[in-house]
């Protein structure tokens, strides 16, 4: 093999003339002079267009190429510029890099790989580079391979949630493929203007298209579905709805809790410092508001994962509080009714909402109005089998890659990341088929 074509096989170039090749021991790095082949030279930076030269630019540059063993590599080049008529005065291309990126095609690849299996601190001492570089590199990987696909192809049932990614409330939009798995489309905020992008970029066609939407209640995602996709069927996600039962029944037994305390100051003589004595007498309010303080798993847990003490905790509560109890009652009740069939199920909510109702628990009352108000979709999640399952569990995913991403300097890194690791479309790693 020439000496020529082993150094471009070796530095994992393509299109590119090996001029000489050096190494510094000051520096201990390996530099290669190189320049594109005649095909490739006076290309504009942004669309490869052939285009007259305008001037030498600022001399010669240095790109970062993959180590050779334990060896940084640099490629040296010239950077002369170009006139095109679309970007005007702009650095001519180069095939070995992206435009205005410091690091080869397979430096990119390999730092994108890497950053969808290993933690941030094997990348940055293994590739030899910033937190915040990675960041730069995952994103424009991320921009090159969202134009090799269509994202929205065979689109029709989609889940819409929004996840945390920072303190400040600071959100991420995500909509997520239920018939694919993937993560289909993510921005930053949580409000109409943030969702009507993801329905811009759909287009009306495609909108139309859709046929089911799984989301929570929020009113913000509920206004635009029904206005960028009217004929598709939205679907209430059970665990929110569960999860409203189990707030209100929080909010019940911290009453009861209050309750008890108030009777306890009210009925029982004030205990002074240090231990009480063997003969003190009994304080059964004071017991009453400590044993309601401890019972919230026990009232949380769904009743075949309880432990026994917890089913003893729980016995106690009906027979003591018999409003908390109800309130218990009521929400089992509310999860029951996602485990049968469609036409049980619309009797046993509508069974329900008369029962909380008349319950005179005033955040039951409540409740139920929000469970009439959705009735439509929380039937439709029964009828088609839909939830926020899919997008709870890619919400799991996001939260660790969240973590990793802090450093980033912008979302855009985060999104860029979570979508090539979530996606559909992983980094391949250099060198490999």
């Amino acid at each position: 093999m020439q000496d020529a074509t082993l150094w471009r096989t070796l530095l994992g170039v393509e299109k590119t003339i090996v001029e000489d090749v050096n190494y510094d021991e000051e520096s201990g790095i390996l530099i290669a002079s190189v320049r594109p082949t005649a095909s490739m030279q006076r290309r504009c930076g942004e669309c490869r267009r052939r285009c007259p030269k305008y001037d030498s630019g600022e001399g010669r540059r240095r790109w970062r190429a993959l180590d050779l063993g334990t060896v940084p590599v640099l490629l040296e080049a010239d950077a002369p510029r170009v006139r095109c008529r679309a970007h005007g005065v702009i650095v001519a291309a180069v095939p070995w890099a992206r435009h205005q990126a410091g690091h080869t095609h397979t430096f990119d690849a390999q730092v994108a790989w890497l950053a969808t299996q290993t933690s941030k601190t094997a990348i940055t001492q293994l590739m030899r580079v910033a937190w915040r570089t990675v960041g730069a590199i995952i994103t424009r990987v991320w921009n090159d391979t969202a134009a090799t696909f269509d994202p929205f192809a065979n689109l029709t049932r989609i889940g819409i949630d929004e996840i945390s990614y920072k303190r400040g409330h600071k959100y991420l939009t995500v909509v997520v493929d239920h018939d694919s798995g993937r993560l289909v489309w993510a921005s930053p905020g949580r409000d109409k203007a943030t969702l009507g992008k993801f329905f811009d970029a759909l287009g009306a066609q495609r909108s139309a298209a859709i046929t089911h939407v799984s989301a929570d209640a929020a009113e913000w995602i509920a206004t635009v579905v029904a206005a960028r996709c009217p004929n598709a069927v939205r679907v209430a996600d059970p665990f929110h709805i569960v999860k409203w039962a189990t707030d209100a029944l929080d909010d019940e037994r911290r009453t009861a809790w209050n309750r008890a305390r108030k009777a306890a100051k009210e009925n029982e003589p004030p205990r002074g410092r240090g231990r009480p004595p063997k003969d003190a007498p009994a304080r059964p309010d004071s017991e009453r508001a400590v044993k309601l303080k401890n019972s919230r798993f026990a009232l949380w847990k769904n009743p075949e994962d309880l432990t026994e003490k917890q089913q003893v905790k729980l016995a106690w509560i009906v027979q003591t509080d018999p409003r908390l109890g109800r309130a218990y009652y009521l929400k089992e009740g509310l999860r029951t009714v996602f485990k049968l069939p469609l036409d049980e199920a619309t009797e046993a909510l509508d069974k329900w909402v008369n029962w909380a109702r008349r319950c005179r628990i005033p955040t039951f009352v409540k409740l139920q109005k929000s469970i009439v108000k959705h009735r439509a979709s929380i039937l439709a999640s029964i009828e088609h089998g839909l939830s926020n399952g899919r997008i709870e569990s890619m919400n799991t995913k996001i939260r660790l890659i969240t973590r990793m991403a802090f450093g980033f300097k912008s979302p855009e890194a985060l999104i860029s990341l979570a979508m090539l690791s979530l996606g559909g479309h992983k980094p391949a790693l250099p060198g490999r088929k």
